[in-house]
This record gives structure tokens, sequence and C-alpha cells, in this order.
């Protein structure tokens, strides 16, 4: 290669983003407030691995789906010829894992999940080829109170977060006998219509028929909506499970709307069905999904176990929290330290990690390729960290063994910094910054102060 030449630069993959620091701190409220919602209903944590055999999603997913047929990134392991899935979606793995280490064992799991899911479709707005998801798993329950439970536990989430515009649509696909009448009266009712009929449903008619009723084509409408509707073919025990968990959700005062037309296109899935959706985010509506899977288990080989859970796209949530006006943007650190010359930066050193033993967090002014720069472009940096205070340590102060304080963000900008002895700056910054009721006391440790932001 020429020594002249320049190289080409590499970018990322077409749908698979960057998550960079000025989006982080939406995401880091959203994941917090996740955590805290499942685990104060009893969810604990699970971590899958992102690549799963191939059979897998095959047999659970089915066959004929547009996940396995189109969107999967699947590829052979050149080491040992295994065939291996860049996970589409998460229950398969977590169903997997719960029989692999006989989870459900000794009794019923409640389980929550987070991380990137891969599928290759075209990106558009809030959905991409590595995309995120927040997911739960109740894992052998099966009363319509866990699809209940569950489906207000997303509405505590949307509160939390300060969401409006998300409304619950509810359906019961009942079981499998009861689908294959209306599959039978479905294809029949089709067939009659066939001239209606876009290529894509041709295509599904007697593979997946159900999900032709989920067409987003303009002309098929009408005639959709006229098709059998699975709750006229649901049997008693199917229908006492889906009242049951409508009787829960207006007890509770959850408002939704029964869809017909809302369906699962995965064998697996059987009577309760729910999506959270919104008119805010184009075509993109539903930002979560969920309803109850109780022949998974059998389908990967294991012991009949029932099942429901949800799984909710991180990034639709996100779009959304900024339609509600969500910027969070908080403060870097609490405490910025300026310092000039080699006795102040020493000092810096020793004072930071004092700050940070006491719970703070704090920035230390490190120098760039122009070196650590003048005490006027420290401070427009500290300004701009969002810190609460300024520390600042001179040449002067390094000297008679002091610091001066500066309130950042003081109403009164004319007298909003003063000298303090340095052996006790961190006391006074600890008092300063707790006094306005930010402080959170660790019961275990009474001299460790935590702030929240």
């Amino acid at each position: 290669m020429s020594e002249n030449k320049k190289l080409e630069k590499i970018v990322g993959v077409k749908g698979m983003n960057d998550l960079l620091p000025t989006d982080a701190p939406l995401w880091e409220l959203f994941e917090n407030t996740v955590q805290s919602v499942l685990k104060s209903y009893g969810f604990q944590q699970i971590r899958t691995p992102i690549v799963e055999p191939t059979a897998l999603f095959a047999r659970g997913l089915g066959e004929v789906t547009d996940i396995v047929e189109k969107e999967m990134y699947s590829f052979e392991d050149a080491m040992n010829g295994d065939k291996l899935t860049l996970r589409p979606e998460n229950t398969a793995g977590v169903v997997r894992a719960a029989l692999e280490h006989n989870l459900t064992y000794e009794g019923p799991k409640r389980l929550w999940y987070n991380g990137p899911m891969f599928r290759h479709e075209k990106p558009q707005r809030g959905r991409y080829r590595q995309f995120h998801q927040v997911g739960a798993e109740a894992l052998g329950f099966s009363g319509p109170d866990i699809d209940a439970e569950l489906i207000m536990m997303c509405q505590r989430l949307w509160d939390d977060l300060g969401l409006q515009n998300v409304r619950l649509e509810l359906n019961s696909i009942g079981d499998a006998q009861e689908r294959n009448l209306h599959r039978t009266a479905l294809i029949a009712y089709f067939e009659q219509n066939r001239e209606l009929l876009d290529a894509e449903a041709l295509r599904r008619l007697h593979s997946n028929p159900l999900r032709i009723l989920d067409t987003k084509n303009p002309a098929m409408q009408v005639m959709v909506n006229a098709a059998p509707k699975l709750l006229d073919y649901l049997g008693a025990e199917s229908l006492a499970h889906f009242e049951g968990v409508q009787k829960i959700l207006r007890d509770n005062s959850i408002p939704f709307t029964i869809n017909t037309r809302l369906v699962r296109g995965m064998d697996y899935y059987n009577r309760t069905v729910f999506e959270w959706v919104t008119d805010q985010l184009g075509s993109q509506g539903t930002v979560c999904a969920g309803g109850r899977y109780d022949s998974l288990f059998s389908i990967f080989g294991g012991k009949p176990t029932p099942a429901c859970g949800f799984a909710m796209g991180i990034e639709r949530l996100l779009e959304l929290m900024k339609e509600s006006g969500e910027t969070h943007a908080p403060a870097q650190c609490d405490v910025y330290l300026v310092h000039q010359g080699a006795a102040a930066q020493a000092q810096s050193f020793v004072l930071g990690e004092r700050l940070r033993d006491a719970g703070l967090d704090v920035v230390l002014h490190c120098a760039t390729a122009s070196g650590v720069g003048s005490f006027k472009s420290q401070m427009k940096k500290a300004d701009g960290s969002g810190a609460a205070y300024a520390v600042i340590i001179g040449e002067d102060e390094a000297l008679a063994h002091t610091v001066i304080v500066k309130a950042m963000r003081a109403d009164d900008m004319e007298n909003n910094q003063v000298s303090v002895p340095f052996d006790t700056a961190v006391d006074y910054l600890v008092d300063q910054i707790t006094g306005a009721g930010e402080a959170d006391h660790c019961c275990d440790d009474p001299t460790h102060i935590h702030i929240h932001h």
C-alpha cells in the first residue's frame, strides 16, 4: 500500500447504532426505573447468551414466521460447524435456560431480562437491526391473575416514566383446539375472498392464516374486519380465563380495549395476548407486546409448564419519553476539580479520592494535547459538566493548604465562592450538597453518603 494512500474509514453496521454519552442518561433513567418496578413485583434478573442454537428459534418461533424465514442473523461456527443465531427475541432463550437449569423445579419463577436482540430488516425510526428489549417471564403460573399482574406492572412503569399516551389492547386466542376450529373457518373465508388477498396473504393462507389479520394493506381492511373472530370459537375455560383477566384490570382501574384482530404469529402462544400501543411513533405503534405461552416448554422437550410474559422495545419507549418532554441530562458530577501547577494537581488528586470516599461523583481536570489549560478554560469545562460545585486549587491555595469552593448553580453569582481549609473541604462539600436533600445515607455504613441525581 502506498504510504500516501489514505485508509478508508470504517463505520458501524447499518441499523446497529452507537449509544453516545449524551444519550446515556436517558437510557440509565429508563433502565433504573424498569429495575425498580420489576423488583417491586418480585421479579429476578436472568441473563442469557446473545448467541443461541439456530434450532431453538426454528422450533420455538416456527419455520414459517417472518423472523425465521427472513430476519434472523444465522451462521455456521467455523470452528466446529455448529449452526448458531444472534437472538431475535429472548423468550425462547429464557425457557431454554429454565429447562436446562431446572429453574421451576422448586416452584414458579418471576424472571426479567434486558439486552440486545437482532433482526435483519429495514432500519427505521424505533426499529433497528440491533435493538434492545426489556422482558418479563412468569413461569409456572396458570391463572389469569399473573396475566393481569404483568399488565398492571407495565402500567406502573408507564406512570413512573411519565408516559401518558400509551393504551392497552387485549384479546384471547384460546387454546390449540379452539384455534384449529377458527383456523379452518378462517381459511374457508379467505378462500371465498381470494381475489382480495395480496401476495403476502396468499403466501400465508394455509401456513399461517392468523397473520393475515395483521395486514396493513388498506385494500384488505374491510374484508379482514368481517373475518370469523376467534373469540366466537372459545370454550368455557378460555372464556373464564379471559374474563378473569378483565375483572382484575377493571377492579384496578386499568383501561383496555378488546381488539379481536390482535393475534400472535407464533404457535406457542395461547389465551391472553396484549399490546401497549401509541399513536405518537407513526407506523411503529406497538411499544410492548405480551401474552401466555403454555406450550413452549413442551415444544422444547420439557414438562408442560404454564407461562406468560411480555417484551418491550427500549428504543421506541425512549422515543416516547422524548415526545413527552423527558430529556434528562443530569449533572456529570457533583464536584469538578480545577487546578494550576504541580503542587495543586497533587493536592487535587488527594482531595478527589477523599470526596469519592464520601460518596460524591468527582471529575478532575486532566491535560489534553494542548496542555492543562488556563483557569478560564477549566472553569468552562466545570460549567459544562453540570457540577454543583467547582473546587479550585492554584499555587497560592496549595501553599496555604486551602481550596476555593465555587457554587456553580447559585442564584447570587456575586457571592458564590468561599475559601475553605483543605482538611475540612470534604465535610464542607458533603454538608452543602446533602443539605439540599439529595443524599441517601446508607444504612449499613453511616459514614458513606451516596448522592442521587
